[in-house]
């Protein structure tokens, strides 16, 4: 049987507090069990579980030379789910949403603890939106947890490691390469869905219905050859897939 796919694991100085930073901002549901405090929209889909890093480690600091890159909240509106942000005063840097090559309409968000989260919307720049946002309501309003993003060296043995059925059992769904950026995306998830182009994965057609999806996808970036570390055990940063 293939194991779960159900959150990442994230060691933090406070679980709790940063747990509230989502649940203020993004709208998320929390609760602590344990040694874990979770964060998340869908527990049955996907979950931040925050783990107490352990004294006298440095603090996290996000690199291009980590494993663990992000995560994706999707939404229908960035415009609407940018206002938001910026008037509780929670967007730094990184401007306003915009279309970014061929593959989405985006902003970036960082934590209070250096992690950041990628702002999906559906649809891409100047295609109908797939609901107006509601200042309302978090980030808009229909916000889900849509990628984890993880980065390799290797897409083809990254991709094969979880497709195999005695790990995630994962379906490759979409491929997307970013040549001038020196780096491609390679989406998979555990699911029965094809897209709509399942013929030719590296069909623009079916990003907007990738970011659509009510499930977590699993994104990898790939630079070629390229090394890439996580922290050690109880460090602050990137912990592993939760499968609990």
């Amino acid at each position: 049987m293939s194991l779960p796919f159900k959150g990442v694991k994230l060691a933090v100085r406070n679980p709790k507090a940063l747990a509230e930073w989502y649940a203020q901002n993004f709208g998320m549901t929390t609760v602590v069990e344990g040694d874990k405090t979770l964060a998340f929209y869908d527990r049955s889909q996907f979950s931040l579980v925050f783990l107490q890093a352990a004294p006298g480690t440095p603090d996290y600091k996000a690199s291009r030379e980590d494993r663990y890159w992000k995560i994706g909240v999707v939404v229908p509106d960035a415009d609407v789910a940018y206002k938001q942000l910026a008037a509780k005063g929670t967007v730094e840097k990184g401007g306003k949403p915009s279309q970014f090559k061929d593959i989405g309409y985006l902003f970036h968000v960082s934590d209070p603890e250096g992690f950041t989260t990628e702002i999906l919307q559906h649809t891409f720049e100047g295609q109908p939106k797939t609901a107006q946002g509601d200042m309302s309501k978090p980030l808009g309003g229909g916000a889900a947890i849509g990628q984890l993003t993880l980065r390799t060296g290797d897409a083809k043995a990254e991709c094969a490691a979880h497709e195999d059925p005695s790990t995630y059992g994962m379906a490759l769904l979409s491929i997307q390469p970013v040549t001038e950026y020196g780096f491609d995306l390679f989406f998979l998830a555990n699911t029965q869905e094809r897209p709509p182009n399942p013929t030719d994965l590296k069909a623009v057609e079916n990003r907007p219905w990738l970011w659509q999806r009510p499930y977590c996808t699993l994104e990898i970036q790939e630079k070629k050859g390229q090394e890439f570390a996580s922290p050690a055990a109880g460090a602050p940063g990137y912990q592993g897939i939760y499968n609990e």
